[in-house]
C-alpha cells in the first residue's frame, strides 16, 4: 500500500469511559498529527469545593466518578487529614485499604472482561463476546460482583459509598459481618487466578513505552490508599511537592488538562505501579505474574491487561489478609479543622490520584486541586499512537482505526475523571 496522505477520525471512543474522540492525520511515511480529543463539558468540581466544609470534599469528590470512587474518597481523606494534622492507622487504615481492594477488584475485572479482552478476541463488544463465551463473561461478573460485595460491606454501598468520613467510617463492621465476605472472596482468587492465565494467553503487539513512569511506593506491601510517588528514574519526593513536578496545561482540542512530569512525558497506571513494585506483590500475585512471563517491569502497554489481572490476584489476596487480621476499632479518631494545606496521593484503578486543599481557620475548603490519572496520561497516550501509527501504516484505514482504539483502551481512560478544570481558552486558526 502506499503511503499516501490520510486522515482517521474516530467520533466517539467506545468501551471507554466518559466521552471522547479521537483523529490523527497522515502525510506519506509522517504521521503529522494526534489528537485525543476530550470534549465533555467542564465538571467544576475544583470550584464546587470553594467554600464547603472540610468535611465535604470525600463526599462530593466520590461523585466524580462512578467506577472508582472510593479513589476519590480516599485521596480526599487523606489530603483534609493532612491539612489538619491528622494520621489515621491501624485498623481503620486496614479497612480503607480493604475498601479500596474492592474497588481495584471491581474496576479490573469490567475493564478486563467487558472493555478490554473483545480487542484481543476479536469480539465488537462484550455482549458479543458473552454469546460466544459465556462462562468467560460469567467469571469476569463474578469477580466484579465479589469487589462490589466488599464496597457494599465497608463502605454502605458499591456505588458512590455512603459511610465513609474523615478519620475513618461512620459505622465499622464486625468480625462476623466480614466473614461471608472471605467465602466469596476465596472463590474470587480462583477466578483471579484463572484469569491471568487466560489474558497472558493473548496477542500482543509490540510497543514498549518511552515514557517516565511513576507510581506510589510505600514502606512495605503493593501501594493502594497511600505511598511516596517514585519515577523509574529513581527519583521520589513527597505529595506536598507533586505540584511541583506535574505541571498541567491546556491544549485546544481537550476539556481536560495535559500534563508533564519534570518537564517531561510520564505514565501512570498499572504499568508504572507493577514496575516500580513488582517486589512488593502477595506471594500467589507473584507467583502468577511469573507463570505469565511478566519480569521485574512491563512496559508494553498492550500487556497492561495482564498486570491488572496480576493487581485484581494481589487484590483478593489483600482483602483476606485484612479480614483474617481484623479486630474492630472505634468507628474514627476526631478530625479538628484548622487553617492549612494538605495533600493526597492514592493509587486509583487507573493510576496516581492527587488532591490537595486549602482550609481556613473556620473550617472552610479556600482552594482545591485535584489530578486525576487520565489528565497526567493523555499527553504520552498521543505520542504512543504516534509511534503505534508510523510502524502501521501498511495497514487500510479499518484496521489502523481498531488498533488505534485497541491502543487507547490499554489506558482504560476515565475521560470523565478528567474532564475537570476551571478556565477554557480555544484559539483557532
Amino acid at each position: 500500500m502506499t503511503h499516501q496522505s490520510r486522515t482517521l477520525h474516530v467520533a466517539g471512543l467506545a468501551r471507554v469511559e466518559g466521552e471522547g474522540a479521537l483523529h490523527v492525520r497522515t502525510k506519506g511515511a509522517r504521521v503529522e498529527e494526534v489528537r485525543l480529543n476530550i470534549y465533555e463539558p467542564p465538571r467544576f468540581f475544583e470550584a464546587l469545593l470553594r467554600g464547603r466544609d472540610y468535611r465535604e470534599p470525600p463526599d462530593i469528590t466520590a461523585r466524580i466518578c462512578g467506577i472508582c470512587p472510593v479513589a476519590y474518597q480516599m485521596s480526599a481523606c487523606r489530603a483534609v487529614e493532612d491539612a489538619c494534622g491528622v494520621e489515621v492507622d491501624g485498623q481503620l487504615r486496614a479497612l480503607r485499604r480493604l475498601l479500596y481492594c474492592g474497588e481495584w477488584i471491581s474496576s479490573h475485572a469490567l475493564h478486563i472482561y467487558l472493555l478490554h479482552a473483545p480487542d484481543f478476541l476479536g469480539f465488537p463488544d462484550g455482549i458479543a463476546m458473552a454469546r460466544a463465551q459465556r462462562s468467560l463473561v460469567e467469571r469476569g461478573l463474578a469477580l466484579k460482583k465479589a469487589g462490589n460485595s466488599v464496597m457494599s460491606a465497608i463502605g454502605g454501598r458499591a456505588i458512590h459509598p455512603v459511610n465513609v468520613r474523615l478519620g475513618g467510617f461512620y459505622r465499622v463492621p464486625t468480625a462476623a459481618e466480614l466473614r461471608p465476605l472471605a467465602e466469596q472472596l476465596r472463590q474470587a482468587l480462583d477466578d483471579a487466578v484463572a484469569t491471568v492465565g487466560w489474558v497472558s494467553g493473548f496477542d500482543f503487539p509490540d510497543l514498549d513505552v518511552p515514557h517516565r513512569l511513576m507510581a506510589l511506593r510505600d514502606t512495605s506491601g503493593y501501594p493502594l490508599d497511600r505511598g511516596i510517588p517514585h519515577v523509574t528514574t529513581g527519583r521520589s519526593f513527597p505529595p506536598a511537592e507533586f505540584s511541583s513536578h506535574v505541571v498541567e496545561h491546556q491544549v485546544p482540542h481537550s476539556t481536560a488538562l495535559h500534563a508533564r512530569l519534570d518537564g517531561q512525558l510520564f505514565l501512570v497506571g498499572p504499568l508504572a505501579r507493577y514496575s516500580l513494585n513488582s517486589d512488593r506483590l502477595s506471594p500467589v500475585a507473584a507467583q502468577v505474574a511469573t507463570a505469565a512471563g511478566l519480569g521485574a517491569q512491563c512496559l508494553n502497554p498492550f500487556r497492561s491487561i495482564v498486570v491488572r489481572a496480576v493487581e485484581v490476584v494481589y487484590a483478593v489476596e489483600e482483602a483476606l489478609r485484612i479480614i483474617a487480621d481484623y479486630e474492630r476499632p472505634k468507628p474514627f479518631i476526631e478530625v479538628d479543622h484548622r487553617a492549612g494545606v494538605g495533600h493526597g496521593t492514592t493509587e486509583a484503578p487507573r493510576g496516581l490520584l492527587y488532591h490537595r486543599y486549602e482550609l481556613d481557620a473556620g473550617g472552610a475548603v479556600l482552594s482545591a486541586d485535584i489530578v486525576p490519572p487520565t489528565s497526567q496520561n493523555q499527553a504520552a497516550i498521543e505520542d504512543d499512537l504516534t509511534h503505534l501509527v508510523t510502524g502501521a501504516l501498511g495497514l487500510d484505514d479499518h484496521a489502523l482505526t481498531h488498533l488505534c482504539e485497541q491502543a487507547i483502551r490499554n489506558y482504560d481512560p476515565c475521560i470523565s475523571c478528567s474532564a475537570h478544570f476551571l478556565d477554557l481558552t480555544v484559539e483557532r486558526g
